[in-house]
């Protein structure tokens, strides 16, 4: 929902007297501590930030996570009730807690209640919502390093063929690979401009249709492909079905094999469409440190602890600002955010509610901030900070 979003539930009373609480051990960290002097960063300007966090400026953040010249610098978490955020709270895309009678009438779609959202079953892995496109994304390159798909100018519906395409727009037929993964893909779909909590949202209908791959497929055309971007989740979930056809694994079975695995993640949870497939715009969950080595991942050229697990091109192209996009002046690559007007290139994974993973490839930094700004209260741009922030910092030390 809304220009990077998604989706969850509510449950139980079962629930009534916990705070979502880690319930594993807290996983060790693959980054040796360091401090903010050390690695040229300024204290005094990152000390603001989080005093803002604190004070609650930008609203409901979790987490936030900085790692530079490959050491840790920062892993904090910040205490917020969503018991008490979210009672009263009620709309089209959830009830908070003890805000509806049968709270599972979402099914684990409902944004509000604390049993689904911001964690899972008070898990310590946290919704990543759309930042879970720019994984999905970097499973495609994945696969098209193994020579499972050939290129990015594939035609989309050579993948689909097990769905009806009878209504499918003609012009459709020519879009490819690289239309999707930069949202140029055509479709007439209605998300950037429009409220989340909107039914006329086409990402809201989209999640309480039976089938999320034919409910993109039917929608009229609006542009021929890669003409024009246009933010669309649905597009997105197409990711799935294209890996399920070259690699006969589920996407998240695929990640475990080629990128969990060999990055050491084993904690996570992936919500699934009504179908069965698992959510590629938005349904996915990591610990912050896990959804650090991502970015870590990229930031060394899709290499890991020695193996190349994504291919250098395939970092290089993904993060390439391809497309101006409709959200202030920010380009699109596939499936990454190239925010514009800094200083320094920065590559993102932009997720609804303020989930945020910042690459700063020049500096040698990752940032990860968690938070859960759903319920349409008055707080300023976490993101925006975070980012002048930290290239404040830099630029500080210098």
């Amino acid at each position: 929902m809304k220009a990077l979003n998604l989706f969850s539930l509510a449950l139980v009373s079962f629930f009534a007297c916990s705070q979502p609480q880690t319930t594993l051990e807290v996983q060790k960290e693959i980054w040796p501590s360091s401090t903010f002097e050390q690695e040229g960063i300024s204290g005094k300007i990152l000390d603001t930030l989080i005093l803002g966090i604190e004070a609650g400026t930008y609203g409901n953040v979790d987490h936030l996570l900085l790692i530079k010249n490959g050491k840790m610098l920062l892993n904090r978490s910040f205490t917020n009730d969503y018991q008490k955020i979210s009672q009263g709270k009620s709309s089209i895309i959830g009830c908070g807690y003890g805000s509806c009678e049968d709270s599972t009438v979402f099914g684990e779609f409902n944004y509000y209640h604390p049993y689904w959202h911001p964690y899972y079953h008070g898990r310590p892995v946290h919704t990543l919502q759309s930042i879970t496109k720019s994984i999905s994304s970097t499973l495609i390159g994945i696969a098209i390093d193994q020579g499972l798909i050939p290129s990015t100018q594939v035609k989309v519906l050579d993948y689909l063929g097990d769905y009806d395409l009878s209504k499918v727009d003609e012009t459709l037929k020519s879009a490819t690979l690289e239309d999707l993964l930069t949202m140029r893909l055509g479709i007439e779909w209605h998300e950037v401009d429009r409220d989340a909590t909107d039914p006329t949202n086409t990402t809201f209908a989209l999640e309480h249709s039976e089938d999320w791959v034919q409910y993109t497929l039917n929608q009229p055309m609006d542009t021929l492909p890669g003409t024009k971007w246009n933010y669309n989740s649905g597009a997105s979930q197409l990711m799935a079905v294209i890996i399920k056809k070259v690699t006969g694994l589920s996407l998240n079975k695929f990640a475990e094999k080629v990128l969990f695995g060999p990055l050491g993640i084993t904690d996570y949870y992936w919500k699934q469409d009504p179908t069965g497939n698992p959510d590629a715009l938005g349904g996915l969950y990591l610990a912050p440190a896990d959804l650090a080595k991502i970015g870590y991942l990229f930031l060394n050229e899709g290499r890991w602890e020695g193996k190349q697990v994504v291919s250098k091109e395939w970092v290089q192209q993904a993060t390439t600002r391809m497309t101006d996009t409709a959200i202030e002046d920010y380009g699109y690559g596939y499936q990454w955010w190239r925010p514009g007007n800094t200083n320094s290139p920065v590559w993102a994974g932009l997720g609804y509610g303020d989930q945020l993973l910042l690459v700063f490839p020049e500096l040698e930094m990752v940032a990860v901030v968690f938070s859960w700004n759903v319920f349409n209260e008055e707080a300023e741009s976490i993101r925006a900070a975070t980012i002048s922030t930290l290239l404040q910092a830099q630029l500080k030390s210098k």
